[in-house]
């Protein structure tokens, strides 16, 4: 809908190859944080709501190496961690990278 802001927000989604998904609290500040990043990179994620839900964040926990935290952030199935974690790929010049790599 907004597609024409993106020169100007310098985002790429042309560029994004990557499956991305994360899972997040509908209130949780990080998640909001980590969506962000996402949007602002031009990412189209799959998103697992797991408010109150037990059985999805044991699923969740099963995943991201028994980390029980919210957000979980996963790109080409491979687990990147949390909200610190995605920003911290990012200022390293790695996130862009990951992204632009298509499925295996």
């Amino acid at each position: 809908m907004l597609d024409f802001l993106n020169p100007l927000l310098n985002r790429h989604p042309e560029r994004v190859k990557a499956n991305v998904e994360i899972y997040t609290w509908q209130t949780c500040p990080f998640c909001i944080r980590a969506k962000m990043l996402l949007w602002w990179k031009g990412v189209d994620y799959t998103e697992y709501k797991i408010d109150g839900d037990e059985a999805a964040r044991t699923q969740m926990a099963e995943r991201a190496n028994g980390r029980r935290t919210v957000p979980q952030i996963f790109i080409n199935r491979q687990h990147i961690g949390g909200c610190d974690d995605l920003y911290k790929l990012d200022q390293q010049g790695q996130l862009d990278s990951l992204l632009a790599q298509p499925v295996g």
